[in-house]
């Protein structure tokens, strides 16, 4: 009887450890610092394949680092380990993500530095689109409206739409009327002036012989 008690005893402590390491990896109690921090990828990025996750986790007291990714919205708050880090990193590769293992979705990371005094520092960014089988959404998708309807452009919401207004004729512009027009009358005044020209020539030879 006893030494089922104690078996009983013993599993209750197992399950209780677990269950108490299982939060502190999901929910950590850390502070922020800027000396550790994930500086690629930005929040909004679209993820595909393998991601090179960059940052920085070389803090004094280091002793050890995870990087964990999860669901963005996931209310149980569950966290996947990517990378144990046993050596600090000042600027430089944390790790290489293969977003293909995972479904398309959208998801956060999260780097807790294990400091060792036993304190925690984590840093944490959201907002990671995993897009490896799902089209990409545009940035600012159109409402539905605009795609059905022509887009109206016009100078103020009050003010009715513009229209162009028709430019006058340019009084300036020769039809091919105007031009053979003009060219007749260039011609019969030069011949005109010819003709009064031969008049007079004539008219001077004459006097001529008569004096």
């Amino acid at each position: 009887m006893c030494t089922l008690i104690s078996a009983l005893a013993a599993g209750i402590l197992l399950v209780a450890y677990t269950f108490t390491s299982a939060l502190q990896v999901g929910t950590p109690t850390a502070v922020a610092n800027p000396l550790v921090a994930i500086r690629a990828p930005r929040p909004g990025e679209v993820l595909q394949g393998t991601v090179l996750v960059q940052g920085s986790t070389d803090i004094p007291g280091f002793q050890s680092a995870e990087l964990l990714f999860a669901y963005a919205h996931d209310p149980s708050d569950t966290w996947f380990l990517i990378q144990t880090l046993e050596e600090p990193v000042a600027h430089g590769l944390l790790a290489e993500w293969d977003t293909s293992l995972i479904t398309d979705g959208d998801y956060q990371l999260r780097l807790i530095v294990i400091l060792d005094n036993g304190g925690r520092v984590m840093a944490q960014v959201g907002s990671l689109r995993v897009r490896n089988y799902t089209p990409i959404e545009t940035n600012t998708p159109l409402p539905k409206a605009s795609l059905q309807a022509p887009l109206v452009i016009t100078a103020s919401p009050t003010s009715p739409r513009a229209t162009p207004t028709p430019l006058p004729t340019n009084p300036a512009i020769l039809t091919t009327e105007d031009i053979r027009t003009s060219v007749l009358r260039g011609g019969g005044m030069a011949f005109g002036i010819a003709l009064l020209g031969l008049a007079y020539a004539a008219l001077r030879r004459v006097l001529r012989l008569r004096s």
